[in-house]
């Protein structure tokens, strides 16, 4: 004989033997019945089953205690009906490429060059000032073979480099210094307003009479249009951190510079990348600009060398050179700030889309 199974209190329980003994067996079985058909995987064996009304209907379904219980059940596959990690969650992010968006970008590109290749071949430019897109691209591939071309490649990016460094640093520092502090933030406003609309090009008669053509005078102007960029974005990033935030770390004891990295640095970090992304590109304009100008060596005195001499194929071979190397600067640094910000909002919405 078996024992009669412990009185649980349910509505209509009248003992062994009676109605309340019929309904929870029936109740039993049909919630076996649920978790058997929910799951991908058949179970092994006897189903045990439990003689316990509610503690069979209080325990989830993935935590209950059964041996012979499937791997997913729906609490774990979802509403997508697929089973998930029974383990520690993990978060993945699987990047899908927009193919419209850069199939768009290459189709106008791809249309550029069908018009720089009709203009002249059709007669409505004049070729020997603006030869077809295809001479210029073929001039262009027999410069990757010359070792004129990739020196001149690396007097560019020496001077890019070297002046994206001292601006980068420099506006880094003084956008944190000034933008900590309301008298500074006042005391400087007027003069960086003043000083920000000044074209770097105007500079170059005074780079010329301070450094002559030596690298100096390109550096002074890359410093110059660079820094502003990064600086101004490192302002409205420190000028954007939450002053709750600030009064909290501020009643948990935490010093200036603490606060410095743990409060202001994450806020501003964002403006501070993207600073350093558009300073990139402007850096490279004003190298261009000042070798073509004042003749440092690099590519601009190339282009400046091919012009003069009427080698105007080779001149624009060069300055596709130039555009390249601005897509390949650009992607970088995209990929870099990607990077330093993975953990933030904008890049996981970025990579999630």
């Amino acid at each position: 004989m078996t024992e009669p199974t412990p009185s649980t209190g349910a509505p209509g329980h009248h003992g062994p033997g009676g109605s309340g003994d019929t309904h929870r067996e029936t109740e039993i079985e049909r919630l076996h019945r649920l978790e058997s058909s929910s799951g991908s995987d058949r179970r092994r064996g006897d189903i045990r089953r439990h003689t316990d009304t509610a503690t069979v209907a209080g325990l989830d379904i993935p935590t209950r205690p059964d041996p012979a219980a499937p791997r997913t059940s729906v609490a774990q596959s979802g509403v997508t009906g697929r089973p998930t990690s029974s383990g520690p969650s993990r978060a993945t992010r699987k990047p899908r490429r927009n193919w419209g968006t850069k199939s768009l970008g290459l189709v106008g590109l791809l249309g550029f060059l069908v018009i720089w290749e009709v203009l002249p071949r059709t007669g409505i430019v004049n070729p020997t000032f603006l030869p077809p897109a295809s001479a210029a691209i073929a001039d262009l591939f027999r410069n990757f073979g010359l070792t004129a071309f990739w020196q001149a490649v690396g007097d560019t990016m020496w001077q890019w480099l070297l002046g994206m460094l001292i601006a980068c640093i420099a506006a880094t520092v003084l956008g944190f210094l000034i933008g900590s502090s309301t008298f500074l933030r006042r005391f400087t406003n007027s003069t960086i307003e003043f000083m920000r609309p000044v074209p770097s090009v105007a500079l170059i008669p005074l780079a010329v009479l301070l450094f002559g053509v030596e690298i100096e005078s390109a550096l002074l102007l890359i410093v110059y249009a660079s820094f502003w960029q990064v600086l101004i974005q490192v302002l409205y990033g420190v000028a954007d951190v939450d002053n709750v935030a600030m009064n909290t770390a501020r009643s948990y004891g935490l010093g200036p510079l603490a606060r410095l990295r743990y409060v202001i640095f994450p806020t501003a970090l964002p403006y501070l990348m993207t600073g350093v992304r558009l300073a990139s590109a402007v850096a490279l304009i004003l190298a261009i600009t000042a070798q073509l100008i004042i003749g440092n060596p690099g590519l601009g005195a190339e282009i400046a060398k091919a012009q003069s001499g009427g080698s105007y194929v080779a001149m624009y071979a060069l300055i596709l050179a130039t555009g390249l190397l601005g897509v390949i600067i650009n992607l970088v640094m995209r990929m870099i700030e990607r990077k330093v910000l993975s953990w933030h909002s904008s890049v996981r919405t970025e990579v999630a889309t």
